[in-house]
């Protein structure tokens, strides 16, 4: 009988199935290694480490960083540093946390005599980097100051006109007159032209009367109402009376000062009816409340008067020919809480980072076998999930600073194309930096395991304090959706001939390129100093704008017939959000080149190169497959751009104790024992009650001890049940010994 031939199919699956089963035997039972063969690798390993570590010069770098206003930032740290009484704890009630921070910023401003109001106008970079210090202290003081200075002093200033700013300015700076700032309602907060409260002007008396027609236009959620508020600027549609069949005409939104409480007493005033918020998930420092008006009367000179007026008689004039041009204008003087929130979360990311990166350099667990353990640092899952957040960390800082450097030139100039352009960069970047960092938060605190719940350890007062940040002062999708507004304005202009805002200069050349296909040659590059070349990053990044933007203007124009301008923006929401992220990315990534060629220190500007590539790098490959759609990056240059992502994520793990460090944030301020830089577990064991060790021990003193002691308590039971003259003659003995 003949036999069947054998199967060349089924040959090869078996060998196969044999090679398969012989790797994974090797990863249970790896092949033995002598001790000199690991002692080659070892050397191999640090030659390598060695080779990769950068030297930092930390003071150059922070320095740079931290620019010329660390005086004045120093100063407030050092104020609450020497006053105990005024650092919050960690366990504090809703109304003592609201008092302290009312003391607090008393204490700031009247005794350690620093001023921010005066810096508002004439120096915006220095009120903002008193804002970052104060929140850096509270997160709660820092939001209580911006509504005393930014919103509700800053109303009255950008708002208001010379009578105002000689009537209110002093006493809003010397926190004579707290105020507050009520736009927001019960039923409306971004559409802020749908507000409802009523401001109509009565000619008999020559006074605006101010009315909460329902409970939807109650004002809620505004900062310094339900304690310690003596004013607020009320948002209100102002009413003229017509004498037509209308009776009253809509002039559109305005700001009025109204006097919440009697300045003496500190009494509510008839016909103000004010109620707390109730507790919060954060910020419970600020007195957040509720405010409802019926039928109050103030003089008609409280109108904030710069873009509109009315006179004695009732009549209306403005510079502005309409009500859409008046409200632009009014919010357009209102970005400077925008800014102050990004660049506020910028500093809120550097404390994270610092307290997760300290722990994780000083916390050790597992190592190779009978070797000491290692830092958790040394793994690469915790450098990828902590290095593109330190990265990002500096790449926001640089991207923040350019925006309050552009603000403080705006309120100089008041450049028309300059307002414009910092109108759209602070909503992307208060919307990007603070949706990011509100992520990393919870990412942070994961990295840090148990020790990261602990309240003490700052994570969970920073991540609940700082996650309004992303709904207050413009919700972070609506503010997204202007930048994608703005760039399809830009993106017409640019086919129409017209010249584009300085922000959006890189979309000319970008979108010529977008029109041509991808090289196919440079599409496999993948040596190391090409994809670390700035030029290859930055291109990819505004490549992958522009193709959104082009992309986007064509599906707007296929859905605008049969849906309409409303119902074709809705259908492409989540692209338009998708295409003002790339943007931001794309400018927050230029900002970071600028800054790394502008370092005047050679070792800082090294490191900074280091963090910048990791930044770009590790953005281009979390939206990988974008690139790979339209083949701007091949299949090897992706896989290549993740290897060189997590080699670059190790190289920073080497300086990322000096890269926090440059951050120059005390201890006293962290605050969180597992980031003390010294004796971090002893000043943990003791904030839960244990006294500290004198001296230190190692494991085999301890060992001892233990033994000695158990020797002594064995001795001394053996000899209590023993008769006197026996005790006599043991204690003899153990004398002669």
């Amino acid at each position: 009988m003949q036999k069947p031939s054998p199967d060349p199919t089924a040959e090869e699956d078996s060998h196969s199935a044999a090679r398969r089963i012989e790797r994974l035997s090797l990863h249970l039972t790896p092949l033995a290694i002598s001790p000199d063969d690991h002692r080659q690798i070892e050397r191999l390993e640090c030659a390598k480490a060695a080779a990769a570590k950068l030297n930092v010069d930390t003071k150059s770098l922070s320095s740079y960083m931290r620019g010329k206003h660390r005086e004045i930032q120093d100063k407030v740290m050092d104020y609450f540093n020497k006053r105990p009484d005024l650092q919050t704890p960690v366990e504090i009630l809703k109304d003592d946390h609201s008092e302290l921070c009312m003391r607090q910023l008393t204490g700031l401003v009247r005794e350690a005599g620093i001023r921010p109001f005066r810096y508002v106008v004439e120096d915006p970079a220095k009120y903002f980097a008193i804002l970052e210090a104060v929140g850096s202290v509270d997160m709660s003081l820092g939001i209580k100051m911006g509504v005393q200075y930014s919103l509700w002093g800053g109303s009255v200033i950008n708002l208001g006109t010379k009578k105002h700013k000689e009537k209110y300015f002093d006493d809003i700076d010397n926190l004579e007159y707290p105020g507050c700032f009520a736009m927001t309602e019960l039923h409306h907060g971004s559409n802020v032209q749908g507000l409802q409260t009523m401001a109509t002007f009565d000619p008999i008396t020559d006074e605006f009367i101010i009315d909460t027609p329902n409970d939807g236009a109650i004002k809620w959620w505004i900062g310094n109402a339900a304690v310690h508020g003596k004013f607020a600027t009320v948002f209100a549609k102002l009413m003229l009376p017509t004498h037509d069949k209308r009776g009253v005409s809509d002039m559109g939104v305005h700001s009025f000062i109204v006097p919440i409480r009697d300045l003496k007493t500190h009494q509510t005033l008839p016909g103000i009816e004010i109620n707390d918020c109730g507790h919060k998930v954060g910020l419970n420092g600020v007195d957040n409340g509720a405010l409802r008006f019926r039928s109050v009367r103030i003089p008609r000179d409280n109108l904030l008067n710069r873009f509109g007026d009315v006179s004695r008689d009732g009549k209306y004039t403005s510079s502005l020919p309409s009500i859409n041009k008046r409200f632009a204008a009014t919010l357009g003087e209102l970005v400077g809480g925008r800014v102050g929130l990004a660049y506020s979360s910028g500093s809120v990311l550097k404390i994270a980072g610092t307290i997760a990166i300290r722990y994780s350099l000083l916390r050790q667990q597992f190592g190779p076998p009978k070797q000491p353990e290692v830092s958790i640092l040394d793994y690469q899952s915790q450098q990828q999930k902590l290095m593109p957040i330190l990265a990002s960390t500096y790449a926001f800082h640089f991207a923040t600073l350019h925006l309050v450097e552009k603000y403080s030139e705006m309120k100089k100039t008041h450049d028309e194309q300059l307002v414009a352009d910092v109108h759209s960069l602070s909503a992307g970047l208060k919307a990007y930096v603070t949706s990011y960092t509100a992520k990393s938060l919870s990412i942070c605190r994961e990295a840090c395991g148990g020790h990261g719940y602990a309240a003490v350890n700052r994570f969970g007062s920073l991540r609940n304090d700082h996650d309004i940040f992303q709904t207050f002062e413009g919700d972070n999708t609506v503010l997204l959706q202007q930048v994608a507004g703005d760039l399809l304005k830009q993106y017409k202009e640019k086919f129409q001939g017209g010249t584009l805002s300085v922000t959006w200069n890189y979309l000319r050349e970008s979108m010529n390129s977008y029109l041509s296909q991808p090289n196919p040659v440079t599409a496999r590059w993948e040596s190391e100093d090409h994809l670390r070349d700035p030029k290859f990053q930055l291109d990819a990044f505004r490549y992958r704008t522009s193709r959104l933007l082009q992309s986007v203007a064509v599906r707007l124009s296929k859905h605008s017939k049969p849906l309409g301008s409303f119902g074709a923006w809705n259908r492409c929401l989540n692209h338009l959000l998708t295409l003002a992220e790339s943007h931001i990315e794309s400018v927050i990534l230029a900002k970071f080149i600028e800054a790394v060629q502008n370092c005047p220190d050679a070792s800082s500007g090294a490191a900074l190169k280091l963090v910048c590539d990791l930044y770009a790098l590790d953005r281009i490959w979390k939206d990988i497959g974008t690139y790979r759609n339209v083949d701007y990056v091949a299949p090897n240059k992706a896989k290549a751009i993740n290897k060189l992502t997590a080699y670059l994520s190790f190289r920073v793990r080497n300086i990322a104790g000096e890269l926090v460090d440059a951050f120059d944030i005390p201890d006293h301020v962290t605050r969180a024992p597992i980031a003390m830089q010294s004796d971090a577990y002893s000043q943990y064991t003791q904030h839960v009650g244990f006294n500290p060790l004198v001296g230190k021990h190692n494991t085999q003193e301890i060992i001892a001890a233990s033994l000695l002691h158990g020797a002594i308590l064995a001795s001394y039971k053996y000899v209590s049940s023993c008769s006197s003259a026996d005790k006599r003659g043991l204690v003899a003995f153990e004398f002669q010994q």
